[in-house]
């Protein structure tokens, strides 16, 4: 059904608005990195720093009126989960400017024994310093880094270097449009949102790969056609599957959003951006960059060896 959304034999001109859409893309690169360095990112506990409370309850917890009850102590930025069983619940509170660890976990204790109905234990307290979030920031970065470099290698492997080129340029520009998503709206941006950053390289890197892999085929098909006519039918051929694919994770994404709870809002509302981004970078940026590195086809000696050279009845 969803496949009928595209009719067959599309021939949309996707690389005539390349232009446009190299300058778009510039634009909010700068936008995001301005962003950045002016508002910056609302780093959550895991970068910020604070206090960890491990507790149980003997029934189920209530998430909800736990966070009820220390959301009005306003101590600042407050995380709660559970882990492990329904009945063990992590608290994680910013570092306080003036309150110490045991004063503010006297100051929960306290306040979740006199509201929760059931009786609570506190099991472990401690304290998050500067140094273990910073080590955290760096670890978050380098994963990252080394999620980038991981594909620029696959690429240039399975592909050509012009390929893994383009497939970079195009992880680059959603992890830096993501960046600049999460500084405009200050969603808090914790251990999660580096989660959905790496799973947002991932999705835009297979839509690419399609895409690429689709060129690939063309280019030993197609002989005589000429480079931006090839990657537009490629583009167009494979268009079916990217819209399917792309309706579909959104349909999972948004009831996710909107019934998941508030642990994993700022998760599902990062990765509902990257399939946008990640969709439109596989179109727009990545095939059409192609096009700057003069992608050449090989010469028909070449793919004789260990390939089959198409008949001249399938080439064009």
């Amino acid at each position: 059904m969803l496949l009928k959304l595209v009719p067959e034999n599309t021939n949309i001109p996707f690389v005539n608005a390349r232009k446009v859409a190299y300058l778009l893309s510039t634009l909010l690169i700068i936008a995001s990195i301005g962003l950045y360095f002016t508002k910056g990112l609302n780093f959550g506990i895991d970068f910020k720093g604070g206090f960890l409370i491990e507790a149980h309850t003997e029934a189920p917890a209530d998430i909800s009126l736990i966070r009820g009850l220390t959301g009005s102590l306003d101590l600042g930025d407050v995380s709660i989960q559970t882990f492990g069983a329904e009945n063990q619940i992590l608290i994680r509170i910013e570092e306080h400017p003036t309150l110490s660890l045991n004063e503010v976990v006297l100051l929960v204790q306290t306040t979740l024994e006199e509201g929760v109905n059931d009786a609570i234990t506190f099991q472990r307290t401690e304290s998050v310093g500067g140094v273990v979030s910073g080590e955290l920031i760096q670890s978050g970065i380098m994963s990252v880094l080394l999620a980038v470099g991981a594909v620029l290698f696959y690429i240039w492997i399975r592909f050509e270097w012009q390929f893994g080129l383009g497939a970079v340029i195009a992880l680059v520009h959603d992890v830096a449009l993501t960046i600049g998503m999460f500084s405009l709206t200050q969603l808090e941006f914790n251990l999660n949102i580096i989660a959905a950053i790496l799973t947002i390289v991932g999705y835009s890197l297979n839509d690419t790969v399609v895409v690429y892999d689709r060129i690939r085929e063309n280019l030993r098909k197609f002989r005589k056609k000429e480079m931006p006519d090839l990657i537009n039918l490629s583009l167009n051929e494979t268009l079916a599957r990217t819209v399917m694919t792309s309706l579909t994770t959104l349909l999972a994404l948004t009831a996710l959003f909107f019934f998941g709870g508030e642990v994993v809002h700022g998760f599902t509302a990062a990765m509902i951006w990257g399939v946008f981004v990640g969709t439109y970078s596989s179109v727009f940026i990545a095939s059409p960059v192609l096009l700057w590195f003069e992608l050449r086809r090989e010469p028909e000696e070449k793919l004789a060896e260990g390939q089959e050279v198409l008949p001249p009845q399938y080439r064009e």
